[in-house]
């Protein structure tokens, strides 16, 4: 195993291990779905694997957290658009 080959696994467990934590926080109630922590652990730890998968050729699970990262910058782009128009003055 050369270094990008290491360097590359460890991203691999290491989106791993964040995409678990954000569950299990989720799970124990620690965290809220629409929570900026969660989406934003969603996000890295999707992009991790699409990293891993990607190099390690496993194209449907690259495709499916390309997706999975869409999917959590939408909502953190929904929750901070929802909480910038709550802060708005009424006009």
């Amino acid at each position: 195993m050369d270094a990008v080959e290491i360097l590359i696994e460890v991203i691999g467990w290491v989106a791993a291990v964040v995409i678990l934590a954000a569950y299990i926080l989720l799970s124990l109630g620690k965290l809220d779905g629409r929570s900026y922590l969660y989406q934003w652990m969603n996000v890295i730890g999707a992009g991790g694997f699409v990293l891993n998968s990607g190099y390690n050729g496993a194209l449907p699970s690259a495709v499916l957290n390309v997706i999975w990262a869409g999917m959590g910058i939408f909502t953190l782009w929904a929750v901070w658009r929802g909480r910038k128009a709550a802060r708005a003055p009424l006009a």
